[in-house]
């Protein structure tokens, strides 16, 4: 009798959880620093006017498919949220007689210990040059892991695309490597959004917030969050109604990382797991083709 495929599943997790043993217990981790190159983005929402001229000009940038979705026809790109086509978007929260409204970016918050980076068994999402958290497609294998390991679910996955890639933003990497900044800032009429390295941005944000304290929330968010972020947020509403997570100053995702990591290790599991799934439907087949035979004989 051949072998079900949830029996292979059940016992490779089972062989997994047997391997990982009682060393699953996370370690001890200090808070991540920056690299001394790090750059990135202040975005303030008391200078947006929500014109997105950030959002086509990352399209631009980007060589990116116009998102129509909201107005078919491409006569008006307006992206409702971050998808395969879009890296980078401006929200408006709807505010009340208690809070003023605001317009919120969204783009890759590049944290200093990226949960994506942790996630990816292969290293396909990784701090690279600047500190920018940047995508490697031969290193991908689509599992989509960091898109769960995200805390602020910024990668996308191209669904509609025989080739898919992950999207997200890097920080146009490819226009900082030529000595330009970011699209989105460069594209700024108000200056809600600018580039520089992070120190510089860390002590800009202080700065303003010291002169104009009624104007703002007391706090830099990205400064510590979820182990401190390369991209910045000042903001005169509370940022949980900017829809940005409320997190602790550690990584969010230390013990996943250390029990993925050691089941992934060499990749045996995987290899073993696709490798029963292999033999399973290897089994189920010939077995299929015995039976179709044996019914088709006179």
């Amino acid at each position: 009798m051949g072998i079900s495929r949830r029996t292979a599943l059940k016992g490779l997790a089972v062989a997994g959880s047997v391997a990982v043993g009682g060393r699953a217990r996370a370690a001890e981790r200090t808070l991540p620093a920056a690299p001394p190159d790090a750059v990135g983005l202040l975005y303030d929402t008391t200078r947006c006017i929500g014109c997105k001229a950030c959002v086509v000009a990352c399209s631009e940038a980007n060589n990116l498919e116009p998102d129509d979705a909201y107005w078919p026809g491409g006569l008006y790109q307006a992206p409702l949220d971050l998808n395969e086509r879009t890296k980078n978007v401006i929200k408006l929260f709807k505010g009340d007689d208690e809070t003023p409204s605001s317009f919120m970016k969204a783009q890759c918050m590049h944290c200093l210990d990226p949960a994506c980076a942790a996630a990816c068994m292969l290293g396909a999402f990784k701090k690279r040059e600047f500190g920018i958290v940047t995508w490697q497609a031969d290193l991908c294998i689509g599992c989509r892991y960091c898109q769960i390991a995200c805390p602020y679910g910024i990668p996308k996955f191209e669904w509609s695309k025989a080739l898919p890639k992950m999207v997200k933003c890097e920080l146009c990497s490819h226009r900082i490597a030529q000595g330009r900044i970011p699209a989105c800032a460069e594209a700024c009429p108000r200056e809600a959004v600018i580039y520089g390295t992070r120190v510089a941005l860390l002590a800009e944000a202080k700065r303003r917030l010291a002169a104009y304290p009624d104007r703002y929330v007391p706090k830099v968010y990205g400064e510590s969050e979820g182990g401190g972020t390369q991209c910045l947020y000042l903001s005169h509403v509370p940022f949980e109604k900017l829809g940005l997570p409320t997190l602790s100053d550690s990584p969010t995702h230390d013990p996943v990382r250390t029990l993925q990591h050691r089941i992934n290790k060499g990749f045996f599991a995987p290899v073993a797991l696709y490798g029963a799934l292999a033999v399973v439907l290897f089994r189920n087949r010939k077995a299929g083709a015995a039976e179709r035979a044996s019914e088709e004989a006179p």
